[in-house]
């Protein structure tokens, strides 16, 4: 059950109750396409670190799972999901191929990327802020006092996303929360603390399966 979790957060990662949404506006002195430009200016850098801690829950089977770890990102489409609690694991990226290791039974998931993360799935806008644009309507949804909630809509529609909200620090315009839902409403809730804007090296977005690994082919 803890594989579907983790499948789910990356394929649909991340509503209203977890962000508290105002649905009557907000009021604001910048508007959603100068938010976005402000977030791009601040993740225009190699790459970031931060620790996370992510909720996610399964409408339909009533199951919330909670997991924490550490990300790395590095410009563009590479990321590192290193899982920690509770239970151990590794998602990794390098813009090309995916592998989803489960070290204590020794399995690898493996695929090609951008099938995966295309169009800014499982939240791989982190590694290039300009997928957002490109490819959600951006609105305004709340202004609180230290943070916009942001509503990202894809805009090609599909089950799999339905929408995205991001909450975007007003002092340092980085991102804190990540909340994504599907149309079954499963969602997903990521919360990005400590970040740190440094450059990783590009090895660890590489992975080498482990002898007598099982090896399951993800899309096929």
């Amino acid at each position: 059950m803890k594989f579907k979790m983790v499948i789910l957060c990356l394929a649909a990662i991340f509503g209203q109750i977890c962000f508290g949404i105002d649905t009557k506006g907000a009021e604001s002195s910048l508007t959603a396409d100068e938010i976005i430009a402000k977030v791009e200016n601040r993740y225009s850098v190699p790459g970031f670190t931060a620790k996370f801690i992510q909720e996610s829950t399964l409408k339909a089977m009533d199951i919330t799972d909670v997991a924490a770890g550490k990300i790395f990102v590095k410009r563009t489409g590479m990321m590192r999901w290193e899982y920690e609690k509770n239970e151990k694991q590794f998602v990794i990226t390098d813009g090309e191929s995916l592998w989803i290791y489960r070290p204590d039974i020794n399995q690898v998931m493996t695929g090609k990327a951008p099938e995966f993360f295309g169009t800014g799935k499982g939240a791989s806008f982190l590694s290039d802020i300009r997928i957002i644009r490109r490819n959600f309507s951006v609105s305004l949804k709340k202004n609180k006092d230290d943070y916009f909630v942001l509503q990202l809509v894809p805009k090609e529609k599909r089950a799999d996303l339905s929408e995205v909200f991001l909450s975007v620090s007003k002092r340092s315009f980085e991102i804190s929360r990540i909340g994504i839902f599907n149309a079954y409403g499963d969602e997903t809730v990521i919360d990005l603390l400590d970040s740190k804007f440094v450059d990783s090296p590009g090895s660890i977005f590489k992975f080498k399966i482990p002898e007598g690994a099982e090896i399951i082919r993800i899309g096929e």
